[in-house]
């Protein structure tokens, strides 16, 4: 039994000499790393101080405070690098978490005029239709009726504005890329009832992937060397543009935020009124998962406290699991109803700084570069008796490729009053999925393509690849396929009528 015991002893003894040196290792490593982290900060704030001295005087005090939170964003990605959430701490969000939409009760006319008196509305306005092969803001893309995206939300405004006899404000926060065109766009609203106000989003840095220095110290270099850091600016760019304290002053409480390019955000006077009767700092809308869903970002329930939990974060190992629609039914629509009075708190109190930073990895200029970002919706853990509310899928219907537009600019959706509405002759809600392949993925070659949209209100599904047009009056039901091979080339018929089809091979209609 001595012997047992001896080497018992001697066992845990070298577990603890082991426990010894690994605890070691790891106060080396993060020693090292704090300092790393620190060497690195320190050559940064050289390279932006440098910057702001070379700004114009009128110039300098805001280009200061960007670069003071660039500094504090950079501070988070290195303080956060390497660090995950603890998966099995991840839970799905609890029935109080996530409310369904029916406790929206419906309100009366009376009351949402009275709560009409305390919204502004909000639209993130910053991205480039480069993705749809388009230059400027994506916002004046046309959608629907040769209306763009901004025709139609400031004609969603006009129409509330004269349904209640009130005047709410549509705010745009647009980015350096999109800012300048926006202004001189929204000059053709003169005499809309619509108060259209306007800022900009912070302008930050693109750093070099290998030295996490700025590419250049100049800041009126190449607009390639800068970037827009995500929607999750909106709340320090909202505080620092002043319009927030102006919205306050005008006795608003609360403002509506969501991107500009969801064509389902509108106003809803259900969700605010609920807002406003729970004595709620923050509202996310979430809708349940489908098949074209599985990458978005989800609210979960961590440590007790509402968290949106992005693709971006989830450990490789659990890709599927995030994917699945068993665990995490629902995601964040990116609509988000939010108080006023909380924003203020949240931003000069610097809660921001603890926001999740995403790191987007891109090239500029030949070099690759890292773009910091934060994410607005990411903020609700933040705030006091936050919540999500899970919508009707309606109100979530982006445009982020021709595959989208092709959808919102069929008769599958009817307008009225700048409102999108799907078409009473549609037998069930769903949307169709479609899929348009690379040579409809700008809107020029898409456009050059069809000759006028189908009829989709029978369709299920539709694929097309290849070189394909289709002519006018075409009309498509349950799934089709269309595929030209390499070297082929497929032309619908005008009139044709497609119902459960597969095409390929090579069909060429020939004028004679």
């Amino acid at each position: 039994m001595s012997n047992v015991h001896n080497t018992g002893s001697g066992s845990h003894a070298n577990n603890g000499e082991e426990r010894r040196r690994e605890w070691a290792k790891n106060e080396s490593v993060l020693a090292f790393s704090s300092t790393t982290m620190g060497t690195q900060e320190d050559a940064l704030t050289i390279h932006l101080e440098k910057m702001v001295q070379k700004a114009k005087e009128a110039d300098r005090s805001g280009i200061q405070a960007e670069m003071v939170g660039f500094k504090q964003l950079f501070h988070q990605y290195k303080s956060a690098k390497g660090k995950t959430l603890d998966w099995e701490k991840i839970l799905p969000p609890p029935e109080k978490l996530v409310v369904p939409y029916s406790s929206a009760k419906q309100v009366s006319h009376s009351d949402s005029e009275a709560l009409s008196k305390k919204l502004c509305v909000l639209k993130l306005n910053g991205g480039l239709g480069t993705t749809m092969g388009c230059t400027g803001p994506k916002s004046v893309i046309e959608v629907h009726s040769d209306l763009s995206f901004l025709d139609l939300t400031v004609n969603q405004i006009e129409d509330l504005n004269k349904s209640f006899a009130t005047d709410v404000p549509l705010i745009l926060m647009n980015s350096f890329n999109t800012h300048d065109e926006t202004l001189k766009v929204v000059k053709k609203y003169t005499g809309i009832k619509a108060n259209i106000l306007n800022f900009n989003q912070s302008r930050f840095p693109r750093i070099s992937k290998e030295t996490l220095l700025p590419l250049s110290e100049d800041p009126y270099s190449d607009k390639e060397n800068w970037y827009p850091p995500g929607h999750g600016d909106v709340y320090r760019s909202f505080v620092n543009s002043g319009l927030c304290d102006k919205m306050l002053e005008q006795g608003r409480e609360y403002v509506f935020i969501s991107n500009i390019d969801n064509l389902g955000a509108t106003v809803d006077f259900n969700i605010l009124k609920y807002m406003n009767d729970h004595d709620i700092e923050f509202i996310m809308e979430v809708t349940d998962k489908t098949r074209s869903d599985v990458k978005g970002g989800t609210l979960i329930q961590y440590e007790g406290k509402a968290k949106l939990f992005e693709i971006a974060q989830c450990p490789p190992s659990k890709v599927d699991e995030f994917k699945s629609i068993k665990k995490f039914k629902i995601f964040n629509t990116n609509n988000l109803w939010v108080s006023l009075k909380a924003i203020k708190r949240f931003v000069e109190t610097n809660q921001t700084k603890h926001m999740d930073v995403i790191t987007n990895y891109k090239k500029a200029l030949g070099k690759d570069v890292i773009q910091l970002e934060t994410a607005c919706g990411a903020a609700i853990e933040f705030f006091n008796n936050s919540c999500g509310i899970n919508v009707p899928r309606s109100r979530f219907l982006p445009v982020k490729s021709t595959s989208d537009l092709f959808i919102v600019q069929s008769n599958l959706y009817e307008l009225n009053a700048g409102y999108l509405q799907m078409n009473k002759k549609r037998s069930y809600p769903s949307v169709p999925l479609v899929n348009l392949g690379e040579n409809f993925k700008t809107v020029a070659n898409y456009n050059s393509r069809f000759k006028s949209i189908p009829d989709i209100l029978e369709l299920d599904q539709l694929t097309v690849s290849g070189d394909v047009t289709m002519g006018t009056g075409v009309v498509l039901k349950g799934t089709v396929i269309v595929v030209a091979n390499v070297g082929n080339r497929i032309d619908i018929p005008d009139g044709s009528v497609l119902e459960n089809k597969v095409v390929s091979g090579n069909l060429r209609i020939l004028d004679h």
